[in-house]
This record gives C-alpha cells, sequence and structure tokens, in this order.
C-alpha cells in the first residue's frame, strides 16, 4: 500500500508540473482526495505559510504599483551596466539580493532582459549569467528574513522550538547561499564556452532573424513620483520585522513572552530529566497559575501539564501584520489606486503561488503525516552517520513539491523529532540548519516561471531546455550552487549554533 500511496503522490504531482502554473496546487488537492480514498488521514493545510506568502506579496505589489520595484531594478541595472565584464560574477549577487529583501524570486523577472542586454554586448553567451541568476534567486529564498520558507524555520513549530534564534539562522544562512551564489558564477565564468559569436544556437538564430544582431536595447522605465518613497517605506517594514523577531529570539530575549497560550505534555518516558526539573519547578513555584498535575495513562505513562508562555504578536503574526501594515502606508503615502492592485505581475504570481503551496503542500503532508515511523526510522538509521543524505533527500523533496515553504513545511518539523533534536540535546541540530538550502531545487523540473521566463526572453537563444526533461541550461549550475551552500553550512553551522 505504501508503494501505491507514493505513486499517488508522485503522479498528482508530475500531473501538476505538466499542466504548469496554479495547475500545480490544483492536482494536490485532488491527490488528497485519493489518498484519504486509500484510507490516510488528511495533513495539514498550511494556513501559516500561505499567509505570510499572501502578506508579503500585498507589500510588494503596493510597492510595483508605487514604482518602488522598478527604482530597486533600476539601482540593479546601473550596477550591471557599470561592470559589464563582471556580468557573470555579479548577476546572481544582484537577482539574490533582491529575493532577500523582497522574499519571493519573482523579482528576478525585472532583471532577465538587463541581464542578456549586458550580456550580448561583452559578446558573453548569456545562458551563463541567466542561468546562474536564476538559482540564486531560488537560494535567496533560504535566507531572506521576510520569506515564508525562513520564517517557518525559525519559529517554534521547527527550528525556533529547540531554541536556535533567528538572527543566528540568518547569520549562517545568509553568507553561505550568498557564497555559494558567487562561487558557482566563478567556477562557470572560468568553465564555460563564455564566447556568444561562436555559439551555434546563436549563430542558427541570427541567421533566421537578421534583427536579433541588432535588437534595440530596452528602454529604461520613467520612475513614478513616489518610487523612492515606496521603496523606503517597504525597506524600513524589512528591517522592522527583523529587528521584532530578533528580540522575541531565545537567545537575545529583549521581548519577553507574555501571554498564557497552552499546555505541553512531557513525558516520562521519553525525557525523564525535563519531567523531574518540570515538577521540581512547579513545586516551587508560588505564582498560582496552575498546580502541578501529575496524570497516569496506560499508553503514555506518567506526564505532567504545566503553562507554556507566549507571545502576543508571534513571529509569524508579525511578518504577517508588518507586510499589511507596510502595504497601507504605502497606499496612504504614495497616494495609490487600490483597484489597480490585482492587475500587477506581481499580485498575479504570488497568488498563484499561494494556490500551488496550499495543494502541493496539503497533498504532501498528507503523506508524510501518515508515515512519519517510517521516515523517522529511515532519518535514524542513515542521516546521523551520514549528514548529507538529508540535504539529497530536501534536495528530491522541493523538486516535487515546488516551494522551499511547503517542503519545510511538510518535512522539516518530522526530522526534528527523528533526529532527536530538543532544546536540551541540540546535537544534530547543525545538520538541519546547514541542508536548508538544499531546499532551492525548484530548478530541476523546467516548468518554474524564471527558469521558462529565462528561455522565452533570451533572444540569442543560448539559454535552453534540451528535448530531455532534465538537460536544459539550469541544471547544473543550480546543483553545483546547492552543494557548495550545504557544504558552507556543514562548515559554518556547528561554529556558531
Amino acid at each position: 500500500m505504501l508503494y501505491l500511496e507514493l505513486v499517488v503522490l508522485l503522479g498528482f504531482i508530475l500531473l501538476g508540473v505538466r499542466l504548469g502554473g496554479m495547475a500545480v496546487g490544483f492536482t494536490g488537492g485532488m491527490g488528497v482526495i485519493v489518498l484519504t480514498l486509500l484510507g490516510l488521514k488528511a495533513g495539514a493545510i498550511p494556513w501559516d505559510v500561505i499567509l505570510i506568502i499572501a502578506a508579503v506579496i500585498s507589500a510588494i505589489t503596493a510597492l510595483q504599483l508605487a514604482g518602488g520595484l522598478d527604482y530597486l531594478v533600476l539601482l540593479a541595472t546601473k550596477f550591471l551596466r557599470r561592470h559589464p565584464k563582471h556580468i557573470t560574477l555579479l548577476a546572481p549577487v544582484v537577482t539574490w539580493g533582491m529575493t532577500v529583501c523582497a522574499g519571493t524570486g519573482h523579482t528576478a523577472f525585472s532583471m532577465i532582459p538587463v541581464i542578456v542586454e549586458v550580456a550580448k554586448k561583452e559578446n558573453i553567451r548569456p545562458c551563463v549569467p541567466l542561468s546562474i541568476s536564476v538559482v540564486a534567486s531560488q537560494l535567496g529564498i533560504t535566507a531572506s528574513p521576510v520569506s515564508a520558507a525562513v520564517v517557518f524555520m525559525a519559529s517554534d513549530a521547527a527550528l525556533g522550538g529547540i531554541g536556535i534564534s533567528y538572527p543566528v539562522l540568518l547569520l549562517i544562512w545568509l553568507p553561505t547561499t550568498l557564497l555559494a551564489s558567487v562561487l558557482t558564477g566563478l567556477i562557470l565564468n572560468l568553465c564555460c564556452r563564455l564566447d556568444l559569436s561562436k555559439d551555434p544556437y546563436y549563430l542558427a538564430r541570427k541567421a533566421q532573424l537578421k534583427e536579433v544582431g541588432n535588437a534595440a536595447p530596452q528602454a529604461e522605465t520613467e520612475l513614478k513620483p513616489y518610487a523612492r518613497r515606496s521603496l523606503l517605506i517597504f525597506l524600513c517594514g524589512m528591517v522592522m520585522v527583523v529587528c521584532y523577531a530578533t528580540a522575541i529570539s531565545n537567545n537575545i530575549g529583549l521581548i519577553k513572552p507574555t501571554a498564557v497560550v497552552g499546555y505541553e505534555k512531557v513525558y516520562e518516558h521519553t525525557n525523564p530529566q525535563l519531567f523531574s526539573s518540570l515538577v521540581q519547578e512547579n513545586a516551587k513555584s508560588d505564582s498560582g497559575v496552575q498546580s502541578i498535575q501529575i496524570q497516569e495513562d496506560s499508553n503514555l505513562g506518567r506526564y505532567v501539564n504545566k503553562p507554556v508562555l507566549g507571545f502576543v504578536l508571534t513571529r509569524d503574526h508579525a511578518i504577517i501584520s508588518f507586510m499589511l501594515a507596510v502595504a497601507t502606508i504605502i497606499v496612504l503615502c504614495c497616494r495609490l489606486d487600490v483597484s489597480l492592485l490585482p492587475d500587477t505581475t506581481i499580485f498575479k504570481n504570488g497568488m498563484s503561488a499561494c494556490v500551488c503551496v496550499m495543494g502541493v503542500a496539503w497533498l504532501g503532508d498528507t503523506f508524510v503525516s501518515n508515515h512519519i515511523e517510517e521516515i523517522e526510522a529511515l532519518a535514524v538509521r542513515f542521516v546521523i552517520d551520514h549528514p548529507p543524505i538529508l540535504a539529497v533527500a530536501l534536495f528530491f523533496a522541493s523538486t516535487l513539491l515546488y516551494s522551499q515553504a511547503a517542503t519545510a513545511k511538510a518535512l522539516m518539523p518530522t526530522m526534528i523529532a527523528a533526529l532527536g533534536i530538543t532544546a536540551s540535546n541540540p546535537e544534530h541540530a547543525y545538520i538541519i540548519v546547514a541542508s536548508f538550502p538544499a531546499l532551492s531545487a525548484l530548478f530541476v523540473l523546467p516548468t518554474y516561471p524564471t527558469l521558462i521566463g529565462a528561455v522565452n526572453m533570451d533572444y540569442t537563444g543560448t539559454t535552453r531546455i534540451g528535448n530531455m526533461l532534465f538537460n536544459h541550461s539550469f541544471i547544473i549550475p543550480g546543483v553545483l550552487a546547492i552543494s557548495l551552500a550545504v557544504m558552507l553550512g556543514f562548515i559554518l553551522a556547528p561554529l556558531l549554533l
């Protein structure tokens, strides 16, 4: 039955990939129906991830309508044109940086025509800087302070729950993903054929379309009156998110938990030391909030109910509320016509992403949540002895689940539990942290929007998708960049955790 369920999982994901766009989410929901008919319990819909994506997209939509995104693109364009000979090294830095700031890889769309133009003028095959730039924009998701994937990993449901602070995670993922992008660009610059004038695909395209050789450069977009103001508001909002998330981190503690949010059960037979300490702590407590209750259960043994303090505004709630506040301020200060917001490309792409995440993540969680014991057994057997195996597993999982946030939501809590990682036993936490960038393998199947956009916008014909599914321009740079990011993570994570 397990193999049949796996066939259903992969079958509906591949069907959605083949149909493209929002259909990935549609087929995910259909797959949930089939899995439940096979006897599985429906998994959890990742509402927190969906709401974070929707909130961030809302703010970026207002930013785009106000012209702030055009201003950011203008700054990046000037930077690339000022250093055209180093386009292979600098283009991925630009797309990575824009993704880190915006929390979505769709910002890379605006840079693709610029990269093609600058590369062609320098007689560099555009596929070289384009391929690594698209991959770098996906890697940037695993380092962005406002991306749903990073926020989830820093939450109490993942690494935040075992005492690893938000700023420490950023200190690991920001440099490792950036350095991996730069090193990949350097390797491609040294190893790839860069001479555009000798590229057979370009020569064939040039022979068919004479105008390709003299294609007109992209005209610079005229900035709107409030473009700079909107970008400043958005960046201030992002800084506020980072500051608040840092302030509530366990290791920083500038803002303390202020509300009782529930109870946790600590079982005597799974963690006797913690059980004993809680018994002693409650016995000495005179707060009167909750007296200790030791109860018996035939299956669970003895356990203790203890009040759990939380934050009135959690990290997830903070990014959602702050981003919606940023959108409101941009609308007010930049005098936007809100009826035009749904017509922007960012809004359309972002809401499509929400549907995709909802369906695919729900399908993935339905399968994973019903086979936690098998997954934990495999993790204990292989990952502890061979830590890089987790990165390989996450690589292929993100290829199928089509989203860093969806894959993290579906697998990371299970892997943390399987490896026995707790606040008192964080020995193997570095494996989770170092492997996190491997979730960026969205380039493997040549259907991701920015990948398709790069192929279509490269009028020289050098950026291609081959006759077979995986022989496209992005596969080698992508595998190389993720491998480097994970390797750097395994070096840096043990030092900072």
